[in-house]
């Protein structure tokens, strides 16, 4: 394959897979329902009895006069803060005594 081949197909690859990865990062969802509270940082809408909590921020774009009362729908990300593995071989090492050693 010739050097100008080769660059057409890294250039359509990347035109290809380079969106794709961006959008798996960005996917959202949304809740619509009441809103039961919101201030400047939470925003609270209760869909058939289950409540969705979400941080309102500066960059949080809202259409219309939000208050307490008003069916929204709510469009939102999920972002992983922390993860902690629950194993079960971590578990089994948590359990097992520890080996004692002599000192001399």
């Amino acid at each position: 394959m010739n050097t100008a081949k080769m660059t057409l197909a890294v250039a359509l690859m990347s035109a290809v897979m380079l969106p794709a990865a961006t959008f798996a990062a960005d996917k959202t969802y949304q809740v619509t329902g009441k809103v039961v509270s919101v201030d400047d940082k939470t925003i609270i809408v209760d869909k058939e009895g289950e409540k969705f909590e979400m941080a309102r921020t500066a960059d949080t774009k809202v259409m219309g006069d939000l208050k307490v009362g008003e069916k929204v729908t709510a469009h939102y990300s999920i972002t992983a803060v922390k993860v902690e593995v629950k194993s079960e071989k971590a578990k089994a090492e948590e359990k097992a005594p520890k080996a004692k050693t002599d000192k001399k």
